[in-house]
């Protein structure tokens, strides 16, 4: 009884933390300087960390168990629930974004998903059966965005259905548009033998595509942006399971080549968003560190849990001890879902794979038993629970240049003197 006491009271206590947090997120402390932005709409383009279904509508769904947690179903995602997107939307009030490639099911009133798995900034020279990768290259995705705001509003204007199913002129302009994308352009490299030098050689060119994409938005009369770093590559299990025996690791055990090389791509990321805010002067241009985020959840994962949310529903009790404790996250380098060795990952044998046994198929790539207290996903992206961790660290600005939190990040911030404009 005595313990049931302490943990009752101990999650009143958190309660009451959560609703200060609430309060603090509704009335932030730079809305006196300007008020929070009013976004109807997001566009986003990127890879697998925030596809929500548009290589599963060209190539396949994503198989089962993917979807588990929280839509209970396939869902075009690579992992148990939600992605950062979800979150993102979630955040702004917004749906869920549709991926532009389903043509099944899908609304676009509040935004399109041009983003799908494999997809890196620079088209690769090869075939997806040949690379792995998406042909679906950032060039493509922003083919894409422009014949949707020209034919979103061709049809638009012809009434019935569309005129619910589709966005109006002026949310292309007020809309927040979201990148996360480039990991896949440092693994190619590797998957073609490539040294860690070489790819490095490759990055500046990589930024110039990069750049070209939100100068194209830009042109089309995007003003905000909201753009992600990569994680950090060596702390991934996909990585450590391929070259653990060749490559150093640091003081957590992550493999520190590669971690060096995710920095370098975020370095020459971080210097072409500052070229492009002065070469867009209309833009509001948000930098996102996830790559810190993302290796301090992974290195300290005991440390952490999706236990102190910023919202009511996502409490749960049970994730309390006896004693009134939080558990943080578990086993960071195992994957929740996957089959056998160190790291319960085998290239082969992904999340969902399948095996027959006497004419009926058996999956034998499994889920664990809680992805909630998990990291990894599937050795390659993570669980709802961590997204929903790390965008909790993100959205109030303590990651992102200019420090500004995601509700406002349609204002401009003055370097000079940290003023929004």
């Amino acid at each position: 009884m005595e313990a049931d006491s302490r943990e009752m009271a101990f999650f009143g206590l958190r309660m009451a933390v959560v609703a200060l947090a609430l309060l603090f997120r509704q009335f932030p402390a730079c809305s006196a300087a300007a008020a929070a932005c009013d976004f109807p709409s997001i566009f986003n383009f990127g890879d697998s960390n925030s596809d929500t279904g548009g290589l599963s509508a060209a190539f396949g769904q994503a198989p089962p168990p993917n979807g588990e947690t929280y839509f209970h179903r396939l869902s075009g995602r690579y992992c148990d629930g939600r992605l950062l997107i979800d979150f993102i939307a979630e955040d702004l009030r917004l749906p869920h974004l549709s991926a532009y490639l389903d043509s099944v099911g899908s609304n676009f009133s509040h935004g399109a998903n041009f983003a799908t798995a494999g997809s890196p900034v620079r088209p690769q020279n090869m075939t997806l059966s040949q690379s792995g990768y998406s042909p679906i290259a950032l060039n493509v995705q922003l083919y894409e965005f422009s014949d949707f705001l020209v034919r979103s509003q061709y049809f638009r204007s012809q009434g019935g259905v569309f005129t619910s199913l589709l966005p109006p002129e002026e949310y292309f302009s007020r809309a927040l548009y979201t990148f996360d994308i480039g990991q896949n352009d440092l693994t190619a490299g590797l998957k073609q033998n490539m040294t860690i030098d070489q790819i490095k050689a490759y990055i500046p060119d990589v930024m110039t595509h990069y750049s070209d994409a939100i100068k194209k938005v830009y042109d089309e009369g995007g003003r905000s942006f909201w753009i992600h770093n990569t994680g950090p590559l060596g702390c991934l299990i996909y990585i450590m399971d391929r070259y653990h025996l060749e490559a150093p690791e640091d003081e957590h055990g992550c493999l520190s080549p590669f971690n060096e090389l995710a920095q370098s791509f975020n370095a020459r990321l971080k210097q072409a968003v500052d070229s492009l805010r002065t070469e867009l002067p209309l833009a509001a241009i948000t930098y996102v560190d996830v790559y810190s985020v993302k290796y301090n959840l992974i290195t300290q994962a005991h440390k952490h849990g999706d236990y102190l949310s910023t919202s009511a529903s996502f409490f749960r009790p049970n994730n309390f001890s006896r004693t009134g404790h939080l558990i943080g996250f578990q086993q960071p380098f195992v994957a929740c879902c996957g089959h056998g060795g160190k790291y319960n990952y085998n290239n082969s044998r992904r999340c969902g794979f399948k095996i027959t046994v006497e004419g009926k198929e058996i999956v034998i790539a499994k889920s664990c038993e809680d992805p909630s207290v998990r990291v990894s996903w599937d050795g390659i992206h993570f669980t709802e629970a961590a997204n929903r961790w790390i965008f909790e660290q993100i959205v109030d600005g303590s990651y992102s240049d200019p420090p500004v939190p995601l509700n406002m990040a349609c204002h401009r911030m003055d370097h000079r003197d940290k003023s929004m404009a």
